[in-house]
């Protein structure tokens, strides 16, 4: 079975991404408003009626903005941990919220969902692996440094939605106070360029074939630095830039290690009854 995964948005201005099987999928995050959630996966011909549950990672805007119309909206169950919600503010259905604690996985249908704890400035973050069968893709976004936690499951990744925040020298050269960027490179904020790509060049497995750079800096930061960065050393892994205007492709994560294998969403030739992924 394949795993089929996209950024729906990634940056300071929301964040949400889609993994799911052929029958069921889960949102990690939801930043962006429902209606463009919608849109954006309908433009991808994902359904929300695949959408089993949302999966939030910390109480920051920019990833719950979305949740609790989304949720309502289409009964969706939200994971999220106690201290979390309780910061968060967030107006949710209590029959609706379901909490979950970091190496014990939660089982969503045909899905299984692994929390782990992340260095980031908020309650309880914490980053998610989502596997099916063999396959696991995970999200390692917003933190300040590649821990122990992060390594040991990058290790394991048929895909990974990695944090590339800021460019070393933009950041030091721009408009932004002393204190935002102590904030953001002080180990608690976000990861920079080099170290994203210290982490997936001492520590990508072989059968990493999907890397999703992910919530680039509007500021510090641009795709092109990114692009040349990664696309020199990357070997077999595809390199995606998930922007912070719209939507990725969806990519098939199929296990047999090479981007090149693993075609788009839209190229890929399926058996009739795997078609169910577009209804």
């Amino acid at each position: 079975m394949s795993l089929f995964v996209a950024s729906l948005n990634s940056g300071s201005n929301g964040n949400c991404y889609y993994v799911g099987n052929d029958y069921e999928a889960v949102l990690v995050d939801a930043g962006i408003s429902c209606r463009e959630t919608e849109q954006r996966m309908k433009r991808l011909e994902l359904s929300m009626k695949k959408v089993k549950a949302i999966f939030i990672t910390h109480e920051h805007a920019d990833h719950i903005d979305g949740v609790s119309r989304l949720s309502k909206r289409h009964q969706l169950p939200v994971y999220i941990t106690t201290p979390t919600l309780l910061e968060s503010h967030l107006s949710l259905k209590e029959n609706l919220v379901r909490t979950f604690k970091a190496y014990e996985p939660v089982a969503v249908a045909g899905l299984s969902i692994t929390a782990f704890p992340k260095f980031h400035d908020a309650a309880d973050p914490h980053s998610f692996m989502v596997s099916s069968e063999s396959l696991n893709v995970g999200i390692f976004t917003d933190m300040g440094r590649a821990c122990s936690h992060s390594v040991k499951h990058f290790e394991q990744c048929h895909a990974a939605f990695l944090e590339s925040n800021y460019d070393e020298k933009m950041l030091e050269n721009g408009s932004y106070t002393p204190a935002l960027k102590s904030r953001i490179r002080g180990g608690h904020g976000h990861l920079s360029n080099k170290e994203a790509l210290e982490l997936f060049i001492n520590h990508k497995a072989p059968f990493l074939s999907h890397l999703f750079l992910s919530h680039l800096s509007e500021n510090n930061n641009t795709p092109a630095i990114v692009e040349k960065l990664f696309s020199g050393i990357a070997g077999n892994t595809k390199i995606i830039i998930a922007s912070r205007y719209e939507e990725t492709g969806v990519h098939v994560i199929d296990g047999k290690g090479t981007g090149e294998t693993a075609r788009s969403f839209h190229e890929r030739k399926q058996p009739t009854p795997q078609l169910s992924l577009f209804q």
